[in-house]
């Protein structure tokens, strides 16, 4: 299966079938299993084999079958579903981490991230410090003996900052501690993070590996012994697990990814080029566009600028008159879905941030992050223009 393309093992990696040989991938719906005896229970408790399952909320056949589909495609040992992105965040940190542990953690990120940072887990005697992600200086200065883990986003949400994996990892790795990459915006598609140098890589399936507006969810990949001895025994005594039913959305999600992300990119490539042409935005910014200040990092990293960009209008009032007079757009607050979506991060994702935080993070006032999903791009170039 290795010696697969992504776009087949995103179809076939994984598979379980029953005894009736189902082509699509069988939803088990239970909460519990049953065992043939008391002896076999004692036994399942001590250790479950393979094709043993013992509680929902610490595995299950469909749950199985996803977290090994998307392990094979990111080229991972193992991985552990989880109920939300932020459950696969804020479990993967803290399952690693114990009072008296440094991270050291780009400040460029996600509303929800940076609060587990600051809040969550400052309050149980961890240390953070934050850096510039995009200053491998600040890394260096920042990164001690005493780090146990550094995280970023590798495209940060929503200034669309790259950070260099592979060189942050080094000084990490340097100092003994744990990579852990939120690989959300470069998707599973143009993932090369573990082969970057990450040791853990963190998705919210709930954008492109579901990438159709149903379900929460989220995975952590990495090695069979993290996975199974550190997240598994944090997430199955906290309850984070994904349920056997968002899990077989995932699989059928993972079959059309590769389709539906390269058609997205292209798209957000045609928008980003497009709107610069037409000249009456003060930013647009977008990995892909040779005027990004990383689009040499984001072509080596990933090979492509991925699905969303941003749009500076100049201030709130301007952003708001085009939010409001959108028709194919929707005005929300999720990505990579095959309906495409706009964001106004200051009043909504990021809205908590003080504002000398905002302005040092680039969320300005007239700031829009857009996720290009499946509509013709000239439509979406008209709607937007007005």
């Amino acid at each position: 299966m290795k010696k697969w393309s992504k776009r087949t093992q995103a179809v076939h990696g994984g598979i379980r079938r029953s005894q009736f040989g189902e082509v699509s991938e069988a939803i088990f719906l239970t909460q519990g299993f049953v065992y043939g005896s008391a002896e076999a229970a004692e036994a399942r408790f001590v250790e479950a084999g393979p094709d043993e399952f013992i509680y929902a909320r610490y595995g299950n056949p469909t749950t199985a079958m996803f977290e090994a589909r998307i392990a094979t495609l990111e080229g991972a040992e193992d991985g552990f579903a989880t109920a939300s992105g932020m459950a696969a965040v804020s479990g993967a940190l803290m399952a690693s981490l114990r009072a008296g542990d440094h991270v050291v953690s780009s400040r460029a990120l996600f509303g929800s991230c940076l609060y587990v940072l600051e809040e969550v887990l400052t309050r149980f005697g961890v240390r953070v410090t934050f850096v510039d992600g995009t200053d491998l200086a600040q890394w260096e200065a920042a990164i001690t003996p005493q780090t146990r883990v550094v995280f970023f986003e590798s495209v940060s949400n929503p200034t669309l900052q790259v950070i260099d994996i592979a060189a942050v990892s080094r000084l990490a790795h340097a100092a003994g501690a744990l990579v852990m990459v939120d690989n959300v915006f470069a998707t599973p598609v143009y993932s090369r993070a573990l082969e970057q140098g990450a040791d853990v890589v963190i998705y919210s399936t709930t954008k492109h590996v579901d990438g159709q507006g149903r379900a929460l969810g989220g995975v952590i990949l990495g090695t069979k012994a993290f996975i199974r001895k550190t997240v598994e025994p944090y997430m199955k005594h906290t309850g984070g697990a994904m349920s056997p039913f968002t899990a077989w959305l995932m699989l059928k999600g993972l079959e059309t990814m590769e389709l539906r992300v390269r058609a997205q990119t292209a798209g957000a490539e045609a928008l980003a080029r497009a709107l610069v042409a037409d000249g009456r935005f003060a930013r647009v910014i977008y990995p892909g566009l040779e005027g990004h200040p990383q689009h040499a990092l984001a072509m080596a990293q990933m090979g492509a600028g991925g699905t969303v960009l941003a749009v500076d209008l100049g201030s709130r009032e301007a952003a708001f008159a085009m939010l409001n007079r959108l028709r194919i757009w929707t005005i929300s607050n999720n990505l990579g879905d095959a309906k495409s979506i706009a964001t106004h991060p200051a009043t909504t994702t990021h809205q908590r941030l003080p504002l000398d935080q905002k302005a040092a993070l680039g969320i300005t006032p007239g700031l829009v992050r857009l996720s290009v999903g499946l509509e013709d791009p000239e439509d979406l170039l008209s709607d937007l223009l007005g």
